[in-house]
């Protein structure tokens, strides 16, 4: 008896390391560091805009490429969701650091212009470029990480991520929204392919996208936000 009473206050013990854990780190890296509204607002414009961005792109279009060349379905899915959580969360550091360390003056000129540069760049469609078929023979998996990462250096999203995260200074969930848009806008194509992007209105979206990013901008140039301010 006394060595199962003990065993089930050391396992109470173990719960409420474990609950003050998760307290700490929802303090340090989740709770907002200007109010839940403005911690909303970064998440949704991010999820937002990269996903309208993303629609079209040459890494949607990588996407549809991997599967029809692969049956793995699940681990395309995958290697999308690692290539791009590495890729963003480098991205979103950078415009951390380059918003701090830059004047807030000069910062909000550089990142707002740029919004508006990048909504105009969306206007241009993506060609297919050919990734290269000397990754392929690394399976379904490891191939997705390879190209999507070398696919986003220096597309669209990227940039767009290292300003998001530049103007919101909220690392976490620039990096949540960001990654979620990616996904909500490659992972259908993997399942349904061809039959979703033949459907998808590329120019109205490549339109609606760039109204975003401009407003980002517009609203960057002023001072405010885009959801809630």
């Amino acid at each position: 008896m006394a060595a199962a009473s003990a065993a089930q206050s050391a396992d109470r013990q173990d719960v409420e390391q474990r609950k003050r854990a998760w307290a700490a780190f929802a303090v340090l890296f989740v709770l907002p560091t200007y109010g839940f509204e403005y911690l909303m607002e970064a998440f949704l414009s991010s999820t937002l805009s990269v996903a309208a961005a993303e629609i079209g792109d040459k890494t949607q279009l990588l996407s549809l490429f991997l599967a029809a060349r692969f049956a793995q379905k699940n681990a395309i899915v995958a290697g999308i969701f690692i290539a791009t959580l590495l890729n963003h969360l480098v991205s979103a550091v950078f415009g951390v650091w380059l918003a701090q360390e830059l004047s807030p003056d000069v910062a909000k000129w550089a990142v707002g212009i740029s919004f508006i540069a990048v909504g105009l760049w969306l206007l241009l469609p993506d060609k297919d470029e050919d990734p290269g078929s000397r990754w392929l023979k690394y399976g379904a998996f490891s191939a997705t990480v390879i190209l999507f990462f070398m696919a986003e250096i220096g597309d669209k999203t990227q940039i767009a991520t290292v300003l998001l995260a530049a103007k919101y200074q909220e690392l976490f969930m620039v990096v949540t929204g960001s990654v979620i848009g990616m996904m909500a806008a490659n992972v259908p194509v993997v399942y349904l392919g061809e039959m979703l992007t033949k459907k998808i209105p590329a120019k109205k979206v490549r339109l609606a996208a760039c109204v975003v990013f401009c407003a980002l901008g517009v609203l960057t140039l002023l001072g405010g936000g885009l959801v809630f301010r």
